[in-house]
């Protein structure tokens, strides 16, 4: 591991300011610390946000909620109102990681955490996102678990977080704070970039933000499932995972938002798939003529064809659930 400098901030405007100058922050570190042992980042000043109030989950006057950054995800798991109003979100954060991890793990940093794709993680191979111009390995090379939407000829690496996609899902937004205390509100669907001619530039934060929160709208729907396919039950990241929420009246779906895992390099939406499904009634045809539009605009590579079936099957299973059909 590479020497660094070590602060920790005594306030957010503190932290903000530290962060101007080259500095990376640690919450939880369930993630950072990885990284820096495999010396995949060397940041030269590490600043300790652990001990910050962040606030911990508020109602809104809305009915939404407020979650601070600081919010440990075993924490959000249980909490009455996320379990009651947001099930979606419960669900998605107990499927994601060990409980370990969970206990440590922050509700900003998982928003932030790195792709695991293997040639990432390989400080020997090349990687546009580790080292920008050095190419990337995945492309040609073994791609079981990457992306068959929104890469590019640059990085087909995939977003690791189960908690983002049920919060792209119920449409959350990021609350952010820069070092002069400006806080500005970014929506999920615009927070996270893809990877285009820069894959190393993953959100639109500027250096020296800190996410302070995210804000959950009232809930539309208690129809909600989170499903998530992966090699094996135990700690694994998705290969395929499904957001749904859906809201029927008189026998139709009314409403639906659906969110997809393990199969971009953010929390996946689409918009036509969706409107396919709202106002018709529910059932196996639907769900079909759906979910071939979904994988449409699929580009899978060698080895990861199969998540276009697997994608349809999970979602038509998903739909099933939601609807009782």
């Amino acid at each position: 591991m590479n020497p660094f400098v070590y602060a920790r901030a005594s306030s957010l405007a503190e932290a903000a300011r530290l962060g101007l100058d080259k500095g990376t922050f640690v919450a939880g570190g369930t993630n950072l610390l990885d990284l820096m042992k495999l010396e995949v980042v060397a940041p030269e000043r590490l600043i300790d946000i652990s001990r910050l109030d962040f606030g911990g989950i508020e109602e809104r006057p809305d009915g939404g909620l407020r979650i601070g950054a600081m919010v440990r995800n075993s924490d959000l798991a249980a909490d009455g109102l996320v379990r009651e109003r947001y099930p979606v979100l419960a669900k998605a954060l107990l499927a994601g990681a060990s409980g370990q991890i969970r206990n440590m793990a922050s509700t900003g940093g998982n928003l932030l955490q790195r792709t695991r794709c293997y040639y990432f993680y390989d400080t020997a191979m090349p990687c546009n996102k580790r080292a920008p111009g050095s190419g990337c390995q995945a492309i040609g090379g073994i791609n079981r678990s990457h992306a068959i939407f929104g890469g590019s000829e640059h990085c087909i690496a995939t977003h690791p977080s189960d908690m983002a996609v049920a919060l792209r899902a119920l449409d959350a937004a990021v609350e952010i704070e820069r070092d002069d205390g400006a806080r500005r509100v970014v929506e999920l669907e615009s927070f996270y970039r893809l990877p285009k001619d820069t894959p190393h530039i993953e959100t639109v934060l500027e250096p020296g933000e800190l996410i302070t929160a995210v804000l959950l709208p009232p809930p539309a729907a208690l129809r909600q499932a989170y499903r998530k396919v992966r090699d094996r039950a135990s700690y694994a990241f998705a290969l395929v995972s499904v957001a749904g929420i859906v809201r029927l009246e008189g026998g139709l779906i009314e409403s639906a938002a659906f969110a997809f895992g393990g199969v971009a390099p953010q929390p996946w939406r689409d918009e036509t798939f969706e409107h396919i499904l709202m106002g018709n009634k529910p059932g196996p045809d639907l769900f079909a003529r759906a979910t071939d539009t979904l994988v449409m605009q699929a580009a899978p590579t060698k080895d990861n064809a199969f998540k276009v079936l697997l994608l349809q099957r999970t979602t038509q299973a998903v739909l099933s659930e939601l609807t009782g059909v």
